[in-house]
Parts: structure tokens; sequence; C-alpha cells
């Protein structure tokens, strides 16, 4: 992962913007963190908390996937020193409200995010985007691929998590991941900054 030659003490740093503007009160429907999540060990669901600590280049402190090299299990059997591209994991609260409608109900952490956003259009940002949240910044790497573990959690799951594009390509709704470039705290109720990467932009895959 390349490192940033200084992680600021404010997003203005890599933003551009006032500090003033960036610490203002998050207006209603301004995209904010709306829970954050930790749990030791390799679960599937993780625990809410009242804050979460990011490490730059390893992912949230305590968290069982947490680390340098590749934490994902099957991902470590074949070769384990791989760069950890899945150091934290983001969901959309609106994937909640979807799934509501068709009778699943879930809150924040039950399906293994670290944090739970509303506001931000995930699935829609494309690779290597920057997420300043608070002091923290991270760039996005790809998508979690939805798998067996959501039809054990609640039958029927991992299909309510998958849809098709119209050009057929299969869209993958389960969350997105990302690297930590500036490590500090996250609560709920922090704003999130995002600087698009140079393009040609490149659509978010699966990691």
């Amino acid at each position: 992962m390349p490192a940033l030659p200084n992680c600021p003490d404010t997003p203005s740093a890599i933003f551009n913007a006032p500090a003033a503007i960036l610490n203002a009160p998050a207006a209603v429907n301004e995209p904010r963190v709306i829970a954050v999540s930790q749990r030791r060990g390799h679960h599937f669901s993780k625990t809410p908390q009242l804050s979460i600590k990011l490490i730059a280049g390893e992912g949230v402190a305590g968290d069982g996937h947490a680390g340098v090299a590749v934490k994902h299990r099957s991902r470590a059997r074949f070769n384990p020193t791989a760069p950890n591209l899945r150091q934290v994991h983001l969901l959309h609260a609106e994937l909640f409200d979807e799934l509501a409608s068709i009778g699943f109900a879930l809150a924040p952490g039950d399906i293994g995010e670290n944090i739970t956003t509303r506001g931000i259009d995930l699935l829609a940002l494309p690779t290597a985007t920057l997420l300043t949240i608070g002091t923290t910044v991270i760039e996005l790497t790809g998508l979690r691929n939805p798998c067996v573990q959501l039809d054990r959690f609640a039958p029927g799951l991992t299909a309510a998590t998958l849809d098709r594009a119209a050009d057929g390509r299969l869209i993958r709704k389960a969350g997105v991941m990302a690297i930590v470039y500036c490590g500090g705290i996250i609560t709920a109720g922090d704003r999130i900054g995002v600087a698009m990467p140079t393009g040609p932009f490149r659509r978010l895959e699966p990691v």
C-alpha cells in the first residue's frame, strides 16, 4: 500500500477544504457514519461499539480481520502473505431498508461490517476512492463477495444481496472493502468526505 507522506491532523490536507467547513455540524442528508462495529477473532457478525480505532496499514484495532497480510481464511490458505485489501468493511444502511421490505431484519454489525454509513452510494464509487471520516483516511479496494455465511445467518440472504444490471452484470450489494491510510478514531455521526481518484475510473470488483 503506498503511504501518504504525512497523515493530516484534519482532512483539509487531502480535500483542500477549510477546516472550519469540514468540522461544521453535519447536515441531515450529508454522508455520515451511523454505527461502528468491531470484534476479536474470526466471527461473521461484529459487535457495535461507541467508537473504533483505525490503524494505518492494518485496519480496525482489535478486530479479527485487521492486519497487513490477508486475514480472509480461504484466501490466506492459498497465499498467507498477500496484502490485506479487506482491512475495513463498510456497508450502506440503505441496504437494511431494502432488505427489511422483503422480510430481513438486520442491524449494524449483523453481517460483519465495521462502518455502517448512510447518504453515500458506496457501490457506485470507483476503486481507489479516498474517504475521510473524522481524521481518518481510507482507500476503497473492492467489493465484498456475498457467500454462504450470509445464508447461515438468515436463509436466502445471499440471493437478497445480489442483483443484475441491465447489461447482465452481477451486482454485489453486501458492502465495500478498504485499506487504512491515516488512522484515528471513528464514531457514529462522523461526516464522510469523498475524494475521487484520477481517471480513468475502475469499477469496484470483489477482493
